[in-house]
């Protein structure tokens, strides 16, 4: 393989124009280094490729060398070019990094010495007072003075302070450009730029001071240091926002003093960013965030910042102030400031719309981004870093107020504090905390190219290259796959802060006092009695066994309960609902996603309170099976699965149980999971009646369905047969049949069997025990929901067979069947079993339930006479017939009859009544001129709110069997909790029973004159 070329060798090292670079490397000043490198084993060519712009740094080492051979200060770059160490490497990405810091090495060179390894030893570990003591004795002042005056005067003093800040200034960078592990150095390089800030503010207040008569002894002033610069998190080149503060000493008047804090206020700015002798400004001093901005006095008494933040300040301002910190000047008047200031911070989420305030305030700040700036804006646009610090703000802000453990200035910090106290979840807090400081670490490589305070990304090829190989990484990224990754951080950041600041809890938490907020066990009770928990005392236990210790677990409850608290007073049961969610809440434990879900979805709080203070249901089935708690954080979750979705997961079941109790008790699990997941459903959508209410019934079918296969198999090895002597078959009838099944309801089935050769005895002995097995499998009590299966609407009822072959079953209708069971047959539906079989079954007994010549008079007879007889001997006694829902007047039995004698009377030329659904039934006789559009709207209105009751009790009561699951209840509890199901409001409940006594009476008056006329 041949050698590269020296071109080629230049180019893979990273110098994208290797002609001119190998001009330079030619150039007679590098001769030495680049000789004695070579000799030394540490070839200076490779050690420029490892720098972020390697063109950049070998042009400005080449004018470093020769601006140094005229300097008697400068250190022996040529020895420090010699050897692969540190001060090399700390000088070339220097160089390669910073053209301004480049242009300043050269301007002084000896100031090259500040790189090298003595300087550099814990340049990230000083002090806020090191760095101060720096600045004031660069300036002649004594840092052990309370209001330090320089020695160093007028423009000496303006440029001994600036040549100190650059100085450490370029330690800093290069500490920060040669760290190992730049996003984890980040938070001590910010402090360092920060505190440097800091000190130089300081210092031109000492040079301040020295010009004003007297220095100013009688003024006290302190700077308070905003934004980044109170965050400890400033950049490299940024706006440093401050706030001033003033009070005269002992013998001052008060006005004379603020005359004097202007004056030094303002001279403080000039010296560090005004046109002040030779050395260039440091950064802008900004002091717009004062009250009433740049409208307002420079600076202000504490009184008088009181004053205007008690009466005029907006929401912007008391989030300003959450990262209020004392940089310079009087310290004590400083922590002074603060003091007086914080209450306003952590009280400020009480101010009416706060939450709403502050995001249309992030939403304002997105839109006033120019177009062409929009993807590229690092800071304030989407994804960016102001997304960030929002989010962590108003966190702060809305929580603040009872955890004090989360008032920090820092971005970071506060990321981390939020995490432990489990506002944020540790991942999504992990990845914010990643994505920050990779923002802000590009931010700073951006700044330090010019000493320039820039935000937006570059566009040019060269520029973003350089980024790219200043980033963390292997030094070699490019351009694109820099502007992929950057993509893809400011998705993610995007995301996290439409989670989190937009969290739904967020505003109904702030809407609450602080004492609710606080859930102190003295003001507690009382609240809680004034808004409905009747058993206040009995409340704050559970609320002490929730939130009480320090886990994450607790500390998150301290979080949501205070809303949710408020949430459980709007259900028609408070105290079972605090009680239900700690017990499925102790149920789950630590679970990580179940308290996140609840602090972070935006519908899983407020569904999951609303359940389990208004369905008893609901709640048992939640504390039975707490994992179901998961449904309610996505719609997705709550719709019924299908009946190829259960079939699908019912065979998985049986799959891996080979025993056929296990495998049925799976069934039955599937069955009460989706019963549960009715439930939810039901509840959430006021048991309305559209909902497609087969998702019962769908689960039972696939019950039948299953244990059938299962008994099937259980039967042939009992008897050591290899096949099964007999087809068999399972049909729904009644409710099951017409898939209008309640919480409650049994499966009313019919058997059927057909020999497959052999023994027709043997046939039937197998059959019957098929039968047994699927009645016992499904109807055993055990941990699992049973299922009882009825087939009490077979022929010659429970003195009949319990199952019969078809051939039995041709006989039985051919010679017995009676009008009511030609009715029942109306609802048979085939279910389970051979389908070849079921198909010849339906086609056995559709004559008769489908007469061709409609019912005959004997039967219509015959059928009015067994209604009239159900009426007067099965309606249970002191109920009165308006509130039974069943068999009262106008109930459900009422407008099931009357459809059931239309399709009798007029299915067998009518196809379309031919349905086991009533509501579908009625709407086909209308379709079909068989019954009018006002008395088919009357029927099914009634029906429907009956159906709706009596799911509606099941749900409130949990009771899904008994007599009083059929009656409209009395008792004003249970009543109002039904109507709040059915979706009746606070007030509303005496508005259900009226709908419902008009719907059935008028009902009634239909069924009058169509079934008994």
């Amino acid at each position: 393989m041949r050698a590269p070329t020296p071109t080629q060798e230049l180019l893979r090292l990273g110098f994208t124009d290797p002609r001119r670079a190998a001009g330079l490397l030619d150039e007679p000043v590098l001769a030495t280094p680049l000789a004695r490198a070579e000799d030394a084993g540490a070839p200076l060519t490779v050690a420029l490729g490892r720098v972020a712009d390697p063109h950049l740094a070998l042009l400005t080492l080449v004018r470093l060398l020769e601006a140094a051979q005229g300097d008697d200060g400068a250190p022996d770059l040529a020895a420090v070019l010699a050897s692969d160490g540190g001060h090399r490497r700390r000088l070339l990405a220097v160089l390669g990094s910073s053209s301004a810091l480049g242009d300043m090495l050269v301007a002084r060179p000896a100031d090259a010495a500040l790189l090298d390894d003595e300087h550099a030893d814990g340049v990230l570990d000083l002090t806020p007072q090191d760095e101060r003591e720096r600045a004031l004795q660069a300036v002649g002042a004594d840092p052990s003075d309370a209001a330090p005056v320089a020695t160093l005067t007028g423009t000496a003093g303006v440029e001994a302070l600036r040549r100190c800040y650059r100085r450490r200034l370029l330690e800093v960078a290069a500490a920060d450009l040669t760290s190992p592990d730049p996003l984890g150095a980040f938070p001590a390089v910010a402090a360092a730029l920060s505190d440097l800030a800091a000190a130089a503010l300081e210092a031109a207040l000492a040079v301040a001071r020295a010009d004003v008569p007297d220095h100013g002894r009688g003024t006290r002033l302190a700077v308070i240091g905003m934004g980044k610069t109170g965050g400890r998190e400033l950049n490299y080149i940024s706006d440093v926002d401050v706030v001033y503060v003033v009070a005269p000493e002992e013998g001052t008047d008060e006005d004379e003093a603020t005359a004097v804090g202007t004056r030094l206020a303002g001279a403080l700015a000039k010296n560090v960013s005004g046109a002040v002798g030779t050395e260039p400004p440091l950064w802008p001093v900004d002091a717009n965030l004062r009250p009433e901005g740049k409208d307002g006095p420079l600076v202000r008494t504490v009184a008088s910042h009181v004053a205007y933040y008690e009466r005029w300040a907006k929401t912007w301002e008391f989030q300003a102030l959450l990262k209020a910190r004392p940089v310079a000047g009087d310290a004590a008047l400083g922590e002074e400031y603060v003091a007086a200031v914080e209450p306003f911070v952590w009280s400020a989420v009480g101010r009416e719309n706060f939450v709403e305030d502050s995001q249309a305030m992030r939403r304002r700040v997105e839109d006033t981004i120019p177009v062409a700036e929009a993807e590229r804006q690092l800071k304030l646009g989407r994804g960016g870093l102001r997304d960030v610090e929002f989010t962590v703000q108003l966190l702060q802000l809305v929580h603040g107020r009872t955890e004090e453990a989360i008032r920090t200035a820092g971005t970071l910090d506060a990321i981390a504090r939020l995490a432990e106290t489990g506002y944020i979840g540790r991942d999504p807090a992990e990845r914010l905390d990643e994505c920050y400081r990779y923002l802000r670490v590009l931010e700073h490589r951006m700044q330090l190219y010019r000493l320039r305070r820039t935000h937006v990304i570059p566009s040019g090829e060269a520029d973003l290259r350089r980024l790219a190989r200043a980033l963390p990484g292997d030094g070699t990224r490019s351009a694109e796959t820099l502007e992929q990754r950057l993509r893809a951080v400011r998705r993610e950041v995007r995301d996290l802060h439409e989670d989190i600041f937009y969290r739904p809890m967020l505003p109904l938490i702030a809407k609450l006092s602080p004492e609710d907020a606080r859930l102190r066990p003295e003001a507690v009770q009382e609240r809680l009695a004034a808004i409905g928990y009747r058993d206040p005392a009995g409340a704050v236990r559970h609320l002490d066994s929730l939130t009480t210790g320090v886990s994450r677990t607790a500390a998150i409850q301290r979080q949501i309960l205070p809303a949710m608290l408020g949430m459980f007073a709007r259900g028609a049961d408070p105290d079972g609902g605090l009680l239900a969610f700690r017990k499925v809440s102790e149920a789950l434990g630590s679970t990580h996603w179940y308290l996140q879900m609840l602090r972070d979805s935006g519908v899983a709080a407020p569904r999951l309170s609303y359940l389990l203070a208004t369905s008893r249901y609901v709640s048992e089935g939640l504390e039975a099976l707490p994992e179901a708690a998961a449904w309610l954080g996505e719609d997705e979750a709550l719709r019924p699965r299908t009946p190829e979705q259960l079939a699908r997961e019912a065979a998985a079941l049986v799959r891996r149980r080979p025993d056929p109790a296990e495998a049925v008790r799976a069934v039955r699990y599937l069955r009460r999971r989706e019963l549960l997941r009715g439930a939810v459903g039901d509840a959430l959508d006021g048991v309305r009646d559209e909902r497609d209410r087969t998702v019962l019934s769908v689960a039972a079918d696939q019950a039948l369905t299953t244990t059938l296969e299962v008994a099937v198999r259980l039967a042939s090895e009992q008897r050591g047969l290899a096949q099964p002597p007999v087809r068999f078959g399972i049909i729904a009838m009644g409710r099951l049949g017409g898939q209008e099944m309640g919480y409650g309801s049994d499966a009313d089935v019919l058997f059927v069997h057909e020999p497959v050769g052999g023994d027709d005895d043997v046939a039937q002995e197998f059959a019957v025990a098929v039968a047994g097995h699927v009645r016992a499998l499904l109807g055993d009590p055990g941990a699992e929901l049973p299922l009882p299966v009825d087939s009490a609407l077979r022929p010659e009822g429970r003195n009949g067979p319990m199952v019969r072959s078809l051939a039995s079953y041709a006989q039985y209708y051919e010679r017995w069947a009676e009008p009511w069971e030609q009715q029942a047959l109306l609802r048979a539906r085939p279910v389970a079993g051979d389908e070849g079989l079921l198909e010849r079954f339906c086609a056995l007994i559709d004559p008769y339930r489908y007469p061709a010549d409609g019912l005959d008079d004997r039967g219509v007879r015959e059928l009015r006479r067994v209604k009239a007889r159900v009426e007067s001997e099965r309606m249970p006694r002191g109920v009165p017939a308006n509130r039974q829902l069943k068999l009262g007047r106008g109930g459900l039995s009422d407008v099931e009859w009357t459809a059931q004698l239309l399709q009798l009377q007029h299915a067998g030329r009518v196809p379309e009544l031919r349905t086991p659904r009533t509501v579908e039934a009625l709407s086909a006789a209308r379709d079909a001129g068989l019954l009018g559009e006002e008395d088919c709207a009357l029927l099914v209105t009634a029906w429907t709110l009956a159906s709706r009751l009596r799911a509606g009790i099941a749900l409130a009561t949990g009771r899904v069997t008994g007599a009083k699951i059929d009656v409209l209840p009395h008792d004003p509890g249970q009543l109002t909790a039904v109507a709040r199901l059915l979706g009746y409001g606070p007030g509303e409940t005496v508005d259900l029973e009226e709908d419902y006594l008009r719907a059935t009476r008028r009902a009634r008056a239909v069924v009058e004159r169509i079934f008994f006329e």
